[in-house]
């Protein structure tokens, strides 16, 4: 079951959609994969190729034939992290204020992301 989240609390995840990411435990452990959508209220991702489940479809007008489909569903954020494709690492994603922008940056290198 979910948990319910305080809308006052202000999730920060510093993981977004389109972001390079490892998966750290789990029964993907390792696995690299882009993130395909992230839901921040519930803090969790949907990451490529992470995570299948089978979903049972009925037959309907765009798919008449219905069946069983392989889709990825969503993980916990805590159970991946960012991945930096310039030093091969995974590192921690930080914000750093740029004149009066704020830029998400790597923690290890300080190259922005």
């Amino acid at each position: 079951m979910l948990k319910k989240i305080d809308k006052k609390a202000g999730n920060k995840m510093r993981i977004k959609k389109g972001d390079n990411v490892v998966v750290l435990s789990g029964k993907y452990r390792g696995v690299k994969g882009r993130v395909l959508k992230a839901f921040p209220k519930t803090e969790r991702v949907i990451v490529e190729r992470v995570n299948f489940i089978k979903k049972h479809t009925r037959p309907t007008q765009q798919n008449p034939q219905g069946g069983i489909i392989e889709r990825e569903s969503p993980i916990h954020v805590s159970n991946v992290m960012l991945f930096n494709e310039k030093i091969g690492e995974v590192t921690k994603a930080v914000f750093k204020t740029v004149g009066e922008n704020r830029v998400r940056s790597c923690k290890k290198t300080g190259d922005e992301i």
